[in-house]
């Protein structure tokens, strides 16, 4: 880690929040649990204890690994449904190969995301290619759950395919943090990711004791979350490390700091920071289906049971 990097993010476009942006204010430091997944990878469960409210429109999301697998080891996720909202796993090492019941699938790896748009509903599948159950290897990424308006939900499904080299690549003015912008827009300039909900979804890395000051829009809500590293957010400083998500109250601008010295087995500071507008709906959200009310969310497991979510394809290649 990082999968995607430069040589020198001095001679990448520049970004830094103006001097009078009001500086979001650090609302807490939560620290994600950890669990399992599919069929038993581990993963770290990065909103957990959040009020839904500092989170909408986001639902969930899992840092899958940091993890070493041995031969024969390496695990994903048997076919299952989805509905009412969009997946976008970034992978940072390893590889990962998704298909799903509507046509949409490939490998991801390296730097890669998968944007999948659930929407109606269909069924995905997403396990690591034979040749790396076979050798074993590092697996390490996220997954993260967007939620869709009432008007969107049903909505055809689609798929993105986004590679590790079309991100947009920024840095801070001094070249202490480089930023990956996934999805959304970042002080103009755009990432590659298309979005029914209005986000932002940056991976930044920054060096021992850079700093970072980043414009933010005041419509977003603001979330950073540490996949390596330890170091400080907020004007004030607030301590923070792998593991932990910092929630950030209204303002124009957020702020990121690494620590001088970080951990043994990274480098640098590795936080995600994620931005998005708020829907302001009732939500209903039961395993795989995410809807506006109770009711909705029974079609949805009967339409699954009765197959009106796609099937699964006799050769599906995993």
């Amino acid at each position: 880690m990082p999968a995607v990097t430069v040589d020198n993010p001095l001679t990448l476009p520049k970004v830094a929040a103006s001097g009078d942006a009001v500086a979001r204010p650090v609302l807490a430091v939560t620290t994600a649990p950890s669990g399992f997944e599919g069929e038993g990878f581990p993963v770290r469960r990065a909103f957990a204890g959040i009020n839904y409210r500092h989170l909408d429109p986001f639902i969930m999301m899992d840092q899958m690994g940091e993890v070493e697998y041995a031969a024969g080891e390496p695990k994903g996720t048997p076919w299952h449904p989805h509905r009412g909202f969009e997946t976008v796993t970034y992978l940072i090492d390893g590889t990962f190969i998704h298909q799903d019941s509507n046509g949409g699938g490939g490998t991801i790896e390296n730097g890669d995301t998968q944007w999948m748009t659930a929407g109606s509903g269909l069924l995905h599948i997403e396990a690591p290619p034979e040749s790396l159950v076979q050798s074993g290897g590092l697996f390490h990424g996220l997954q993260l759950w967007v939620n869709l308006p009432k008007a969107d939900k049903m909505m055809d499904p689609r798929y993105q395919d986004i590679r590790g080299g079309e991100v947009q690549l920024l840095a801070s003015p001094d070249g202490g943090a480089l930023l990956r912008v996934i999805a959304g827009e970042l002080d103009g300039h755009r990432g590659p990711g298309i979005t029914h909900t209005p986000i932002t979804m940056i991976h930044a890395t920054v060096r021992p004791g850079a700093e970072v000051t980043l414009p933010w829009r005041e419509d977003f809500n603001g979330l950073a979350y540490v996949l390596a590293g330890r170091g400080t957010v907020g004007a004030e400083r607030r301590p923070i490390a792998m593991g932990q998500t910092a929630v950030f109250g209204a303002g124009g601008s957020l702020t990121v700091r690494a620590d001088e010295r970080q951990d043994g087995h990274t480098p640098d500071l590795e936080v995600v920071l994620l931005g998005g507008r708020p829907i302001r709906e009732p939500m209903a959200h039961y395993g795989p289906f995410v809807m506006n009310s109770q009711a909705e969310l029974k079609q949805a497991f009967e339409d699954f049971q009765a197959g009106r979510l796609g099937t699964v394809p006799a050769v599906h290649g995993m």
